[in-house]
């Protein structure tokens, strides 16, 4: 707290503890599960009155800040993230007797993700978006995208590259792809493409489901609910929603779904109006499941990770860089905003057209708009802009001394020994945990397996007995086999066990020994795992 406070000092400042806790209390609430029956409760956040939007903006900057110049107080954060994810466990009531996977598991992602993927929006949410992906395939489940999606993706692609070079073309792709210097040719290259990079990603794609009378929604009201909740500026957008909650709800083909493991098919989104929409719509409008037909990306991962936690121990960090990044980016309409402020104080004569390319192209521009408005299209002002201008002029300008590059030098190479360190231990984790995961899930196999031939090799003694020796032999022989047998139901009954209760419990017992196992021979820490 008392380091968002100095941080804060230079845009929005912040003087007391108590708008301290309602700033990071408004960043971490952007990690609640949204989607699913959790809009009972579902955070472990109160809800404080002093938090402002411009809030989550300047925490992000802050995230971002410690990221690079303090790895202790960064790896600090961590620790507060993770157990918001893990109060949510508490708080959701879906989760609640989860199982361990989620084999038979459709999962299709929105346009939004399939552009997160390819790195089209920063490697922040690239990094993140590919590692929900790769826990959800160790858990049985199958990533996918409608055909539609698809479709809607390449509309995208061309759209951006046909306004890449375009003096007003602007949002969060064409920002990137002018920050990574990516052409007008790659982009048209990276849409008639599509399938081949997200197999390569491990997404596959899919037939959208035919039109089906009996599964199609109510698209007059569920675009009255959607409405409610998203805002689009494209109207073909809406369509592809509305298709894809339609062929979700004609992929489970009114299945009961009390939970995401029994769902079927689930459409994930980053859009979390639009999953609340969904979840509005249905519970309202369909012959409702407990599930969602449509739930929001960080929603899931966070279920994922609570399957595993040591499986995949880098999915808190690359979420809040995530969301930080997601933050810092300016809206749509202080985009719009800001490019008609350029195009005025050019046509005015109070800035060169070297300045307004400057303003337009240079991914600094964008981040100091940020730092000086953060995130609020009122303060996008003449001053604002000016102020950008010179910001990132004298940024441009700046001589860096020798001293100086040899201090950021030393000071990367130590962050990227550090960077490979952490990285090195997660790995590690990452590795024990699932190896001692596979000899604990196989030695429970074995022990249920050795159990129900006993009980059955009991049932087939006794009747054999009784073939062979007669009845009064048979009374003699088969009493202990049966009493055996009697007393193990009796055991089930009272004590609620089960052969796949007892090697549920075998293989938490066994897992939990590896863990200790390996902690003491490895050195690492494994114990809240464990």
């Amino acid at each position: 707290l008392n380091g968002l406070q100095q941080f804060s000092q230079g845009t929005n400042p912040i003087n007391d503890d108590e708008r301290a806790i309602a700033a990071m209390c408004a960043f971490l609430a952007e990690f609640d599960i949204t989607c699913l029956r959790a809009y009972l409760r579902g955070t472990a956040i109160p809800q404080l009155n002093e938090a402002y939007p411009a809030d989550v903006v300047l925490v992000g900057q802050y995230v971002q800040h410690v990221k690079e110049s303090s790895p202790e107080r960064f790896e600090s954060l961590l620790v507060l993230v993770q157990g918001h994810m893990l109060a949510n466990a508490l708080l959701c009531p879906d989760l609640q007797n989860m199982s361990q996977t989620y084999k038979q598991v459709k999962f299709y992602l929105d346009t939004p993700l399939l552009l997160h993927i390819l790195g089209l929006e920063g490697q922040a949410k690239e990094a993140a978006s590919r590692e929900m992906i790769a826990l959800l395939g160790k858990l049985g489940g199958k990533v996918l995208a409608f055909s539609h999606t698809c479709q809607e993706l390449q509309g995208v692609l061309r759209g951006a590259a046909a306004n890449l070079n375009s003096p007003g073309g602007h949002g969060l792709i064409v920002h990137e792809a002018r920050k990574r210097k990516i052409t007008r040719s790659d982009l048209l290259l990276l849409a008639e493409s599509i399938e081949e990079k997200l197999s390569n990603a491990n997404v596959a794609v899919e037939s959208s489901p035919q039109y089906v009378d009996a599964f199609q929604i109510d698209e007059v009201l569920f675009e009255q609910v959607r409405t409610d909740e998203v805002s689009y500026n494209n109207p073909r957008a809406r369509e592809h929603d509305i298709n894809s909650v339609r062929s979700i709800y004609a992929l489970r083909r009114n299945r009961y779904a009390p939970s995401i493991e029994r769902a079927h098919a689930i459409f994930v989104t980053s859009n979390t109006s639009f999953a609340k929409a969904a979840w509005d719509f249905g519970r309202k409008h369909q012959a409702t499941s407990e599930v969602s037909s449509v739930i929001a990306d960080f929603s899931l991962a966070n279920l994922a990770w609570l399957k595993a936690p040591l499986g995949a121990p880098s999915i808190p960090q690359t979420q809040i860089l995530a969301i930080a990044y997601a933050a810092l980016q300016p809206s749509a309409q202080i985009l719009n905003k800001y490019m008609t402020e350029i195009v005025r104080l050019e046509t005015q004569g109070k800035i060169t057209e070297r300045d307004h390319q400057v303003l337009r192209n240079s991914p600094l521009a964008h981040d100091e708009l940020m730092h000086l408005t953060l995130g609020e299209d009122a303060a996008v002002t003449e001053g604002t802009v000016m102020e950008t201008l010179e910001r990132v002029s004298r940024e441009i300008k700046r001589d860096e001394t020798e001293k100086l590059t040899a201090e950021e030098e030393a000071h990367r190479i130590t962050q990227e020994k550090l960077r490979r360190s952490l990285e090195e231990t997660r790995k590690i984790q990452e590795r024990i945990y699932w190896q001692c995961h596979r000899k604990s899930r196989a030695y429970a196999n074995v022990v249920a397996g050795l159990i129900g031939f006993l009980l059955i090799g009991d049932f087939v003694a006794s009747l054999a007995v009784l073939v062979l020796n007669g009845l009064f032999i048979a009374s003699v022989v088969a009493s202990p086999l049966v009493a055996v047998v009697g007393i193990m139901t009796l055991i089930s009954r009272w004590f609620g066990l089960s052969v796949v209760g007892i090697r549920q419990h075998v293989q938490h017992w066994f897992l939990r020994r590896c863990l200790k196992r390996q902690a003491t021979a490895t050195g690492i820490d494994l114990g809240q795992f464990s």
